[in-house]
Order: C-alpha cells, then structure tokens, then sequence
C-alpha cells in the first residue's frame, strides 16, 4: 500500500468515528511543506454537506488523529485544515517498504491488462524527422511505464507502408529503372534477392514523385493505379515492395535505437490487408457498411455530436484503401491475434479527428468497445517563432541532424564544464553521447504531453535546473559517493533526525504516487517531476549532511543506504523515461 493511501485510511477511519464518509479523510501531499508535508481538507465539505462548522468537525478528527502512533503532530488550520507530520518511525517503514519492492516503489495494477502501444508510425522510404521524435519518446516511455505498473504490453511501429506514397516510388522508380524485371508484366516471379534501391535512393526518389503528382494530374493517376495494383497483389510491385520495407527497416532501427526506443513489432498498414476484404464483407452483410457515390462507408456521426464527423472511408471508389480502413482492421487484428485489451495510440493530437471516426467504426463494427481505445494525443515541438521546428531554410529537420546537434552542443557544455578531462576519449564520446539524449527526451517528457512546447537547446543541455544533464549527473554524484566509501550501508538502520534525512525519506515515498498518477493520466512528465524532486532532495541532503566522512559508524551506514536507495530509484525513475545513466562524468 502506498504511503498516501496508508494514510488516507487512518484520517478516514477518524472521520468515520465522527459520523463523516470515510472518503473525506483523503490525505494529499501539502502545498505549503513549511508546515507540514500532508494535509487533508476533509473537514469543509464534511461543514457544508452537515451544515455545521469545519474548525469543530477539523478538531474532533484531530484529536482522533493525536492518538495515531504514526503522527508526530496534528494540527488545525484556518477554518478546518488538518495538517499533518509523520514519526521519524513511520517515515523509516515508509523507505523501508521501498527498499524491500523490487520496483523502488512504484504503484502497481492489481488487474493488468494486454496492451498495444502503437507509436512511432513513420513511412517507409522517407527518413525519420523532427515530427517523429515526440511520438517515439513518449510512446516508449509510456510503454515502460505500463508495463512497470503490470500491464503486458507490445510497443507495435505501425508502419506507413500501403498507402499512395507507394505507388508514388514504384512509378518513380520505373521511371527512372524501367528495365528491372518488377515492371514486367509477364513475370511472376522469383525476384532478385538484393534491393535494387537503397534506403537514401528513396529518400530522393519520393520527393521527386511526390512534386510530379501534385503538378501533373495524369502521373497522380498512374501512381493511384500502381497503389491499387500493389493492394491487388501484383507480384512484381510486391517484391519491389518487400525490398522498400527491407532497407527502410535497418535505417529505422538504427535511427531509433540512438533514441533508446526499440518496438516488438514491426507491423504496417500491409499487414492489415488480408483482414480488410473479409471484414467489409461482414460489416456489408450486417448492414454497418453502406455504399456511397461507388466507395464504401461507415458512418460514424452522432445525434448529439457537436461539430461534424465525417464517415470512416472503407473503400474508395477506385477500390483502394487507405488509413481509415488499415486503421479497422488493424484493430481486428490485434484483437483476435494479440488478445489486445486495449490499444493505446501515441499519435499527434492533430489526428483526433481520424481516431474518433476510427474508433467509433471499430466499436459499430464490434471489433473493440471505444473505452478500450485510446488516442494518447500530443502537442509539437516548436521554433522560438512558435511554429513547428524547422531548419533555419524553412525546411522540415532530420531527425539525425537534431540528435547530432544536441549531442554536439552536450559536447560543448562537458569541455566547457572540465567534466570528464581524464577519460579516454572515447569514453568522453559516449557521455556527450548520452547527455544530449537525455537532453532531448527529458526536455520533451518533461513538458505535459498534450501541450507544445519550444525547442531551447542552450536550456535543454545545461547542467543547471530541470534538465535531463542535471539528473544524470545527479545519478552519478550518488554514484561516486558509494563508490568513495566503498560501502553502500546495506542492512543498516535508518536514521532521520536530519529535517533533509526526512526530506529525502518523504522525496522517496511518493514515487508510487507519481507512478499511479503518470499512468492514470497518461502524463509522464509527472515522473520528470518526481525524478527532478529526488534529485533536488537528494542534494540538499548531500549539502547539509556529511555521508561517506560521517564519524558515527551509525549515522554514517544510515545515510550511506540512504544515498543507495535514492540512487536505485533515480535509476529506476529514469529507466522508464528512457534515459541511460553514464557510469562517471
């Protein structure tokens, strides 16, 4: 049971003996620490539901509470707030419960479900990009976090690899090789194993094709074509396929392993075709889908809807597919093959629209109840103009020249810093390495997912202030602090007579809390919180109390497994967040 709850229960049960619900004992963290690390205003609206005074109600829970062996002091504020101090006892029981959890802490589900986490979703022969990151970094930590708390969860990449931008590179490609044996209609096979293009040929093949569709309305129509023939299953347009998804796989991976985010599937939309005919069928023959001007529907819309939702598209008129339909049947897929219990989808909050057509299709459809499906939305990392982050030419970044320019500038601050001057170089390479990664994922974590946020590098790299520098070398002060005294104070009793012992011992406590509410809300940057507050206990602690140098054997052994326990759950914090700790800095 997590501290608060503990807690919580107590105050309930006295307000239960004055003849108050229970619940009105919720015990909250204090937003005024100078007086009292909990509190609870249960009192007020226990007042004004009773219709009597809150200070008489406050006085008589209080005196209740004073008889708590876990209270050192009770005391009553303003009109009838409860302010509460816990025992020096109750606080080592408290960090005691953390150290002996094998996840430091952290809340867990007492009914775990199946999950699939889809995020990523980049296309196929283009390179990954600024529009990319947030997707990437918040879907892996939300993963971590689902399954720390008990979930079973698969991160699925979702691929964008069956739509017209395919079409696009096969009429490109043709155009420029037309005598590889893909384009002849007179084969059906075997294909050469190896690629005839390599992943940077399709980053400048698509461009190309791309542009020539939008001016010239008869190559768009011979791209459309080749879209619908690939979907029909046109062999030699799927092996060429196949090796568009081959060599853009690798880079991929590679991209988003410098990231720390790694998928256990690799998926597509093409992975959903062979679903989409039998279900239209279905749906068809149950009357959810219903043609309309030559395509087919499934209208969506509500009675007390108040803007217009447009129907989902199934089939187009052409008979192709797009992201409506793939969207559906990827649903029924994972349904019946994965065992989903629910689907989490960390896409731009710009996409709302599409994922309450989809998932209210998906629920007509009986595929997946839409309390089961969710849009984990976000804002997009801007310039300091406010717009969408973008090179200084106006053009969209790499997202392997973002993470070179971060990691470049941590390289910078390290020199600068003295940090790391008598490591091997190559050591200094994988540390600048690491501080701009955790300059980049904190940064962006550590703002509310569904907000935007600007992209500051000098801000997001220094070691000063809420920063992903900052808790790493944190991490690794601790570190060389046990490292120093070549002791970690295991099995030692806990001492908290320092008021910034307590402070750390309370910092510890209310991971389970973060955890929960991280995982509830579906908000990771309260971990960054958390991790930033631990971070910050933890120094004052280093400040005011001597540790590896203390002369009481005691105290010293306390402190230094209090300085271990801090470090195992800093780690474990950013384990999750997907930010890898350097040994030394």
């Amino acid at each position: 049971m997590l501290l608060i709850d503990r807690l919580s229960d107590v105050v309930g049960a006295a307000f239960e003996a004055e003849g108050f619900d229970p619940k009105l004992g919720r015990v909250v963290r204090s937003d005024r620490p100078d007086l009292a690390p909990f509190q609870c205003n249960g009192a007020l609206a226990g007042a004004k539901a009773a219709k009597t005074n809150p200070r008489a109600i406050g006085e008589a829970v209080a005196a209740r509470l004073r008889e708590e062996p876990l209270f050192e002091k009770v005391e009553l504020a303003g009109p009838g707030f409860l302010n509460l101090s816990l025992t020096e006892a109750a606080l080592v029981d408290a960090v005691e419960a953390v150290a002996a959890d094998e996840h430091l802490g952290a809340w867990r589900r007492a009914d775990p479900e199946k999950v699939i986490m889809d995020y990523g979703g980049p296309n196929i022969a283009k390179p990954l990009h600024v529009g990319h990151l947030r997707s990437a970094i918040i879907g892996e930590a939300m993963k971590r976090l689902f399954r720390v708390v008990g979930d079973e969860v698969l991160g699925d990449i979702h691929l964008g690899d069956w739509g017209l931008q395919m079409g696009q590179l096969i009429t490109q490609i043709e155009r420029e090789q037309p005598n590889l044996p893909y384009f002849d209609d007179a084969l059906t096979g075997p294909y050469p194993e190896e690629s005839p293009v390599s992943v940077e040929d399709l980053a400048r093949a698509y461009p190309l094709a791309s542009a020539a569709c939008k001016e010239d309305e008869a190559r768009l129509a011979e791209a459309q074509a080749a879209t619908a023939a690939l979907q029909a299953g046109r062999p030699g347009y799927r092996a060429l396929w196949q090796h568009f998804v081959d060599v853009s796989k690798v880079a991929l991976e590679k991209d988003y392993a410098e990231l720390g985010v790694s998928f256990d599937l690799w998926k597509g939309e093409a992975d959903a075709d062979p679903f989409i005919a039998p279900l239209v069928e279905r749906l068809q023959q149950n009357g959810v889908i219903e043609e309309d001007d030559g395509a087919l529907i499934i209208r969506v819309a509500r009675d007390d809807d108040k803007k217009e939702i447009p129907p989902l598209l199934m089939v187009k008129s052409n008979g192709s597919v797009g992201y409506g339909s793939t969207d559906v049947a990827t649903i029924e897929e994972r349904v019946r093959d994965l065992r989903a219990e629910r689907i989490v989808y960390v896409v731009d909050q710009r996409q709302a629209q599409h994922f309450e057509q989809v998932f209210r299709a998906a629920a007509r459809a009986g595929l997946m109840t839409e309390d089961r499906l969710e849009h984990a939305g976000f804002g997009t990392m801007n310039g300091k103009d406010g717009k969408p982050f973008k090179t200084r030419e106006g053009g969209v970044l790499r997202l392997r020249d973002l993470i070179d320019m971060v990691v470049g500038e941590a390289s910078t601050r390290i020199t600068q810093g003295g940090m790391a001057a008598d490591l091997p170089p190559k050591e200094q390479e994988q540390i600048a390495q690491r501080v701009g990664i955790a300059a980049l994922k904190f940064a962006d974590l550590s703002n509310p997912r569904t907000t935007d946020y600007i992209f500051d590098l000098e801000k997001f790299v220094s070691f000063e202030g809420k920063t992903g520098p900052y808790l790493l070398y944190a991490a690794v002060r601790i570190r060389s602090v046990l490292s120093r005294a070549a002791e970690t104070g295991e099995g030692a009793s806990l001492i908290l007579g320092e008021p910034s012992e307590r402070g750390l011992a309370l910092a510890l406590s209310a991971y389970g809390e973060a955890v929960r509410a991280a995982y509830q809300k579906r908000l990771p940057h309260i971990l960054c919180d958390h991790a930033f507050h631990l971070a910050q206990s933890f120094s004052r602690f280093y400040t005011d109390c001597r540790i590896g140098d203390e002369a009481d054997t005691a105290k010293r052994s306390s402190r230094l497994r209090l300085a271990s326990i801090t470090y195992q759950q800093l780690i474990s914090v950013l384990t999750i967040l997907g930010i890898s700790v350097p040994e030394r800095m």
